[in-house]
């Protein structure tokens, strides 16, 4: 049967509402034009011939419809006689549109929304225009993200923690866990210079409203007993910085390797003039701010798998010149034994444009799964012999002029 059931006609309605439409209209943006007329499907003269009491069932399902006007048709059937078809529906009000998809509490809800943001802060009308839906999903946290914008209008670049926002009821979490939100508010609510426009996203959250951040630790370990002694840390290997501390750290190490595995960096043997660093998770950003890092030879050594050679890539952006470490072709044949699978989710398939033609044709063959499906090696599954070889090999590389 393909007339349109009561069902399919509160759709329409519905389509309305998820689109945001009834609930523009509530506040004066209407786009509608009213009365509304639904789309209607009904029966034809041959449905009347041959299925006349499901035509008569449909007529009164029809007529049952709240909230609706039926505009009818008669005509003459020269079968069944005189008959009297709904030939159009009409919603006339934007009350009756809202009343058919019970809604009307919404509305309402999203009235005292908008009349309670209008009073606070206008500059966000345009947003709850945009996003009416959304508004009325974040209704019983509203007050709290208005007064959140508030204190930083009243801050601009408060150059605190956001532990330190002293708004009643507002915690770091739940400035935290709306981020999205506010950020989106802010930048209609600030002046553009109280703005970073260089950081975005959430995690750009703090730097972009001049909060403080919590500083990145960078986890170190000397490699030569050789190497300075940095003050307090006498006889300590492993040493974790701040941030700042590292950028001003300018130690003379002829060589630095990073790992992202940090049972690979507890038991990194010993290299002259090296240090290994722990590259867990940070972005690098923050090792870019050492300018003595620069002077040295930089070797990056990640899983061989999609994933790994997409890090790699993107440290290249900082270290042009940073070479890959046990990331090479042989180095996976040689341990068949010890592949895995590299999780879906983790994968990468587009080219990346930083990688050396070695590589980049592993890479290839990776993501497009030539040698297996999901291959991937694991950098702790590498036998330790051939880690010591591999770096006997790089340091007498890294000294030839």
């Amino acid at each position: 049967m393909t007339w349109s059931q009561p069902t399919d006609l509160r759709t329409q309605v519905e389509r309305l509402w998820q689109r945001g439409e009834l609930l523009r209209t509530v506040v004066g943006g209407d786009t509608l034009n009213w009365p509304l007329r639904l789309s209607l499907k009904s029966p034809s003269a041959a449905d009347l011939s041959h299925r006349f009491d499901a035509v008569r069932g449909w007529v009164r399902e029809i007529s049952a419809m709240p909230r609706v006007r039926i505009e009818w048709r008669e005509w003459t059937h020269r079968v069944q006689g005189r008959q009297r078809l709904p030939d159009t529906l009409w919603i006339d009000t934007l009350d009756d549109a809202l009343a058919m998809i019970g809604k009307t509490g919404d509305a309402v809800r999203f009235q005292a929304l908008w009349q309670q943001t209008a009073e606070a802060q206008p500059t966000l009308l345009a947003w709850l225009h945009r996003s009416p839906l959304q508004t009325l999903a974040l209704a019983e946290h509203w007050p709290r993200l208005l007064a959140v914008v508030a204190w930083v209008q009243a801050h601009p670049r408060p150059g605190v923690y956001l532990r330190q926002v002293d708004v009643p009821g507002v915690d770091s979490k739940f400035i935290e866990a709306h981020r999205g939100i506010l950020g989106q508010w802010l930048d209609l609510a600030l002046p553009t210079e109280a703005i970073e426009p260089a950081a975005t996203g959430v995690a750009g959250f703090a730097r972009r409203y001049g909060f403080l951040e919590k500083p990145v630790r960078i986890r170190l370990r000397l490699l030569d007993p050789q190497l300075p002694q940095l003050p307090g840390c006498t006889g300590l290997t492993d040493i974790t910085l701040d941030e700042d501390s590292f950028a001003t750290l300018a130690l003379p190490a002829q060589r630095v390797f990073i790992t992202e595995n940090e049972v690979n960096f507890l038991a990194f043997p010993p290299v002259s003039s090296a240090i290994v660093v722990f590259g867990a998770g940070y972005g690098w950003g923050a090792l870019a701010r050492a300018n003595w890092l620069y002077r040295a030879s930089l070797h990056y050594w990640g899983d061989i798998d999609t994933h790994g050679f997409a890090i790699l890539d993107s440290l290249r952006k900082y270290f042009p010149l940073a070479a890959s470490f046990l990331m090479d072709r042989s180095t996976l044949m040689a341990h068949a034994l010890q592949w895995g699978e590299e999780p879906l989710d983790k994968r990468h398939t587009l080219p990346l444009s930083r990688l050396v033609d070695e590589e980049a044709a592993l890479y290839d063959d990776l993501r497009n799964d030539r040698i297996r499906p999901q291959l991937r090696l694991e950098q702790e599954r590498i036998g330790y012999r051939w880690l010591c070889a591999a770096l006997a090999t790089t340091v007498q590389d890294d000294s030839r002029p």
